[in-house]
């Protein structure tokens, strides 16, 4: 989740500024790029608590160490919340989980040294005042109740609004991480095709990175407890956007969608105000009751779309949703796959192939149930982990028909074998997990705090 958007003030007098908005996203492919995003849990290495903001091992305390390394601190109130450099910002989600956005980067080469770099600096403080980081997509041991909040005020209105929505939407908050991709169209066309494609084949990427299968130290029934958390957390917002395969979908079919999505809040003068539950299209009108006779601005616009959740987002660019967070090589293996099957032509076109035919109900049912049974969900026959094994092909051409180097000359497709080898076994990372759990970790969760630490 983000801090305020950085768009323009421009007032909005038409849906069609909203709709230029997203169309002004488009470039040609020579500049296409590549954002990666992961959340993490950090945690006390005395004893696995979830980190509290203030307190000499505390989220506050690591903001303020991590600019010894270039970052420049952001504030809210008295509070720092979030830090910048070179393209790059580290934020915190509500229960304190740390966020990597990365710069827009050319190469997956080039995003594995911006994660390298990040985590290299996190284990340096870390080791300084006694906390550690890893990522799995749901907190595996602690209790919502005993999660810290932090202190932003977008959260207090969220935490106030979520259960309002859903049983699971404060779960969605703090207990949860994800790994996701931020890649570029080149105009409505390209953007159409990216979306659906990224849309249908989103359950097949939760089923490859599910790793959620504890719940307050004890198995809970699920590969991927993350993507489950979704489902009941703001129907309003979240899910497989059906309208994106039907005919007339482009940006104004999406600009209606989210003008139909209840608002949050607006942002002013520094400070959130309370508008959840409310209309933009009446803000548009200058009926909305938290601001009453005031208009919205494009930066009002770009805050309000960073509040829908479904598994493919589009903004002025398509952000990959589904994956749970993971480890290092996983990391740098969602965009990877991403970027190989949408940002070549010819891999597009053969992931659309893949997937084109299939129905909203399939559709829908990968989604319902890759949760529960990953890579062993059934489709026409067969299990999942033939699709993704085919997707993981097409991932590769697509890499490898890209051809973007290292300076070891070693293309990108190195980067999809932590996925190959998941595809390959038939066991997601939960399983793995799991198996663990009930062997040497015998029956707690306490070792993956360490074994699994960055």
């Amino acid at each position: 989740m983000s801090g305020p958007a950085q768009a323009p003030e421009t007032p909005i007098t038409s849906k069609a500024q909203l709709v230029e908005y997203a169309a002004e996203g488009g470039r040609p492919a020579a500049d296409w790029r590549i954002g990666t995003e992961h959340e993490k849990f950090a945690y006390s290495t005395t004893d696995f608590r979830a980190l509290p903001y203030d307190g000499e091992a505390g989220i506050k305390r690591l903001l303020v160490e991590l600019q010894r390394y270039g970052w420049s601190p952001v504030s809210e109130g008295n509070n720092v919340i979030a830090l910048l450099q070179d393209g790059q910002s580290i934020t915190l989600e509500p229960g304190g989980q740390f966020e990597l956005s990365g710069a827009p980067l050319e190469t997956i080469h080039q995003t594995c040294i911006e994660v390298n770099t990040h985590l290299k600096q996190i284990r340096e403080i870390g080791k300084e005042i006694g906390i550690a980081m890893m990522g799995m997509g749901f907190q595996p041991k602690w209790h919502r109740d005993e999660i810290p909040v932090m202190p932003k005020g977008r959260y207090g209105i969220m935490r106030s609004y979520m259960p309002k929505k859903g049983k699971l939407g404060l779960d969605m908050m703090f207990r949860t991480c994800t790994v996701q991709v931020n890649l570029d169209y080149a105009n409505e066309a390209d953007m159409v095709q990216k979306f659906r494609v990224g849309l249908a084949l989103q359950p097949l990427a939760t089923a490859m990175f599910a790793s959620s299968p504890f719940t307050e130290g004890k198995p809970n029934g699920f590969l991927s407890y993350r993507s489950q958390i979704w489902t009941d957390t703001d129907a309003d917002r979240t899910g497989m956007l059906g309208f994106v395969f039907e005919d007339g979908m482009g940006f104004e079919r999406y600009v209606d969608h989210a003008l139909d999505v209840p608002m949050y809040f607006v942002y002013r003068d520094g400070k959130y105000i309370d508008a959840s539950g409310q209309s933009f299209r009446d803000f548009m009108a200058g009926r909305l009751p938290a601001l009453p006779g005031e208009l919205p601005t494009l930066r009002d616009w770009a805050d309000h779309i960073t509040t829908l959740f479904p598994e493919v987002r589009l903004k002025r660019y398509l952000e990959m949703r589904g994956a749970d967070g993971g480890p290092w090589s996983r990391l740098c293996a969602l965009p990877a796959l991403w970027v190989g099957l949408l940002y070549d032509a010819e891999a597009l076109q053969a992931a659309w192939d893949l997937c084109g035919d299939w129905t909203a109900e399939e559709r829908l049912m990968l989604r319902a149930d890759v949760p529960k049974y990953g890579l062993h969900t059934p489709l026409r026959g067969r299990p999942l982990r033939h699709y993704a094994a085919e997707m993981l092909k097409i991932a590769q051409a697509g890499l490898k028909a890209r051809h973007r180097l290292s300076p070891a000359g070693e293309d990108e497709t190195h980067f999809l074998e932590p996925l190959v080898r998941i595809v390959e076994s038939g066991e997601t990372p939960a399983e793995a997990l799991l198996k663990l759990y009930h062997g040497r970790w015998n029956r707690s969760v306490d070792p993956a705090f360490t074994e699994l630490a960055y």
